[in-house]
């Protein structure tokens, strides 16, 4: 009976009528569950939010190489002159971005630690002798490749997302940006580049001062801190040559050139 009042009482403060039975029923099987509580109602482990993200991630690279396979199985199919030479092309540009961040750490080991050139490893010294003396593309030879650019793959509606990317860190622009924006700002500075170009040619490049030569190698992509003006105004002037020959379909050559014409250029340390 006590035990009955108690719980009455109870019930009463708590604005409830439930039995007593009832109460004590509940209570007994709140003290029981309570040895487990908060154990998982599902045997099943759920990720971490970072596991989730690094799986998302994996998923993605590898739907990507499937699509990357497809897609160089198609042009093989399709254009096999042309497969043959956009695959050296390719290559040669990874090889080209890779040499040069290598050769651009290095460097920047250097001025960190006050490192002289003898004071390399023979493998460091020789990885910056080459990319200092390497072969430096003529204009024909890259004019040769025009009509490469005009269409698809390299033309510049064609563009992958991972080559507009690389484009523009070799701009000067930032890279992070959704695929539909990179492109159209792209075209839009390739297309400035261009309209600037014809008329520099019109104005003639000796007509230039020097501070103007400097800053107008840097926005095509050459850094002509190191380079002598008379170097600076060649390769100008070559740069010309190939904007001045290119229609608007062929723009994606342009800016491909801020890589292809600075490649291994003499005295340039980019």
């Amino acid at each position: 009976m006590a035990l009955s009042r108690v719980c009455w009482a109870r019930a009463a403060l708590w604005g409830s009528a439930v039995p007593p039975g009832l109460y004590v029923v509940r209570r007994l099987q709140f003290v029981r569950s309570g040895l487990t509580w908060g154990a998982p109602r599902s045997s099943k482990l759920h990720l971490s939010p970072k596991a989730d993200v690094k799986s998302l991630i994996s998923y993605v690279v590898t739907k990507t190489k499937v699509i990357n396979g497809k897609y160089h199985r198609f042009l093989g199919r399709n254009f096999p002159r042309f497969y043959v030479l956009y695959t050296i092309f390719m290559k040669g540009l990874q090889m080209f971005w890779a040499d040069a961040k290598k050769a651009r750490r290095i460097k920047t080991n250097m001025w960190k630690h006050n490192i002289k050139f003898h004071q390399l490893s023979y493998r460091e010294m020789e990885h910056l002798r080459q990319m200092q003396h390497g072969t430096h593309p003529a204009v024909h030879d890259i004019l040769a490749l025009r009509e490469c650019f005009a269409n698809h793959p390299l033309g510049m509606d064609q563009l992958r997302a991972l080559q507009m990317k690389a484009l523009s860190r070799a701009m000067l622009l930032t890279p992070y940006l959704p695929s539909v924006l990179l492109r159209h700002r792209l075209k839009t500075h390739s297309t400035v580049i261009h309209q600037l170009d014809k008329a520099l040619a019109k104005l003639g490049v000796g007509q230039l001062t020097a501070q103007e030569v400097k800053s107008a190698c840097y926005l095509r992509g050459l850094n002509s801190t190191h380079i002598a003006e008379e170097r600076c105004r060649t390769w100008l002037g070559e740069w010309l040559q190939i904007s001045c020959s290119l229609k608007e379909t062929e723009l994606s050559l342009l800016l491909h050139n801020v890589v292809l014409l600075s490649i291994n250029y003499t005295g340039s340390r980019r």
